[in-house]
This record gives C-alpha cells, structure tokens and sequence, in this order.
C-alpha cells in the first residue's frame, strides 16, 4: 500500500501534464504532495519525516516555478531529493556508524554486519548517480522527454536497481531457523 501511495503524485504528475501541461502538473504534485501529509496525518497521527521534506522541497520548488513561470525549478526537485536521500544514507554510515539501509531494512531481514556499508554505499552511488543523470535530461532534451524520463526512466531505474540489489542480498541472507537445526 505504500509504495502506491508513494507513486501515486508521479503517476498524476505525469496524466496531468499530458492533459493540461507543466504548471497544472506542479500545482497538482504540490496538492498531491500536501494530500498524503494530511492522509498519513489523519490516518497514522504521524507521518514519516522524509515526507515533510518531499513535501517542503516540492511546495518550494513547485511554487518556484508557478511563481516565475519557469519549467526548470520543477525538474531539480527529483534531483535535489536524490541527493538529500544520498546525504542521508552517507551520514549514517559516517556519523552515526550505522547504515540507513540496515535502519530500514534491519527489521525484516539479517545481513551480515559488512554487508550492510556496502548496500548503503551502492544506494548512495544510485540516487547521486539518479540526480545527476535528472538534471542531465532536464538540461539537455525538451519538457516532455523529461516527464517521460521522470516516470518511465528514473522509476524503472528505481525498480531494475532494487530487482538487482534484492537477488544479490538474497545470498547473503542470515537464515536463523536453518542455523538453528545446524
């Protein structure tokens, strides 16, 4: 559920767009945006502190571009929220000595201790690598390949990256009821 949650602004982004063009389509990412804070606010009583930074960073960047009319503010905030994530996650190897992946994904599934940096630096290596590669097709090709790019690029990239990094860590699994028939 919430993975759809979490690509739902994309896909309206997206259906807006080709509809009604690129400043409909920020004011509906901006309203989105502000609708799953509520939602989460309503439905949890809390909401998850990445989602008010998405959000902040859309309102900016989104009413940035409404305010000035310019199309160019709207295609950094993919890249600047790749990059925030990327701080993030090499923060928490650096500063707090614990992987933001392990964090995440500690809960669920065990991995041996040096397993753990490496899956937060290959994250790190993805959304700086992400960000870039944004800002590329946004400087370099027209509004509409961008949006295509931001929904069939940078998500399918998302999706393939997560497939990879899934069968590679499923080796490497810490299975706890066959070590303790062992």
């Amino acid at each position: 559920m919430n993975i759809i949650l979490d690509i739902f602004p994309i896909i309206i982004f997206f259906a807006v767009y080709k509809f009604y063009g690129i400043y409909a389509a920020t004011g509906a990412a901006i309203i989105i945006s502000f609708s799953q804070l509520l939602y989460y606010l309503v439905r949890y009583r809390t909401f998850k502190p990445l989602q008010l930074i998405t959000f902040m960073i859309i309102f900016f960047f989104g009413g940035t571009t409404l305010l000035l009319h310019n199309p160019i503010y709207i295609k950094w905030k993919p890249s600047v929220i790749y990059w925030i994530f990327a701080l993030i996650f090499l923060c928490s190897q650096l500063i707090y000595k614990k992987p933001f992946i392990q964090t995440v994904m500690g809960k669920n599934i065990r991995l041996s201790k040096n397993l753990w940096p490496q899956l937060n630096i290959s994250w790190i290596l993805f959304f700086t690598l992400m960000g870039i590669l944004n800002l590329y097709v946004a400087y370099h090709y027209d509004t509409n390949t961008w949006v295509n790019f931001k929904l069939f690029g940078i998500l399918g990239a998302t999706f393939v990256f997560t497939i990879v990094q899934t069968i590679y860590i499923s080796r490497f699994i810490i299975d706890d009821e066959k070590n303790a028939t062992d």
